[in-house]
C-alpha cells in the first residue's frame, strides 16, 4: 500500500553497522533509537526511533510497533529533557515522497526543542555530524535513561 521502496532497496536502518552501535541509546524487542547523522544548526542530539523489523511506513507498520516506538519515545523524550536540558521535546514522521520521506524505513524523529530554534524554518546541516560528537549525545541519554 502507497510503497515506494526501489527494488534492491538497501536499508541503512536494517543494516545498522556494529560500529554505529555507539550511537544506540535504546533497544528493546521491537525497537531501537539511536542519535541521528544528520542535525539541525540549533537541535543537537535528536533521535531516531525505529522499528527492528522493516516497514517501509506509517501505512504498513504494525500495531505492536506503533505503540513500542511511541513508547521509546516517550521514554526517550523524558530523558533528552533530562540530559540535554532543552525546554520542550517535538516528533516528526515522515511518509511518501510528498511528505518529505527519504528513508524506505519506517521512523519516527524526536527533537529537543529550545526557545526561539526555528527547528521548522531552518534546513539540516548539509553532512552528517563526526561520530564521537554522536556518541557524546548518546551517552547522555543513556545516563539520563539510568
Amino acid at each position: 500500500m502507497h510503497n515506494h521502496e526501489p527494488a534492491g532497496y538497501d536499508c541503512p536502518f536494517c543494516d545498522f553497522t556494529v560500529e554505529r552501535e555507539a550511537e544506540v541509546v535504546y533497544r528493546d524487542d521491537r525497537v531501537f533509537a539511536t542519535i541521528a547523522p544528520r542535525w539541525w544548526p540549533r537541535n543537537p542530539g535528536h533521535v531516531l526511533i525505529i522499528p527492528l523489523a522493516h516497514h517501509e511506513n506509517l501505512y504498513d507498520l504494525p500495531a505492536a510497533d506503533g505503540h513500542a516506538v511511541f513508547d521509546a519515545t516517550r521514554l526517550l523524550a523524558r530523558a533528552m529533557r533530562a540530559a540535554y536540558d532543552c525546554a520542550g521535546v517535538s516528533t516528526r514522521q515522515h511518509n511518501e515522497p510528498a511528505g518529505n520521506q527519504d528513508v524506505w524505513h519506517f521512523h519516527q524523529h524526536l527533537f529537543p526543542r529550545y526557545p526561539g530554534d526555528d527547528l521548522y524554518g531552518t534546513l539540516p546541516e548539509p553532512d552528517w555530524l563526526p561520530a564521537e560528537r554522536r556518541r557524546a549525545y548518546a551517552e547522555r541519554l543513556r545516563d539520563a535513561l539510568g
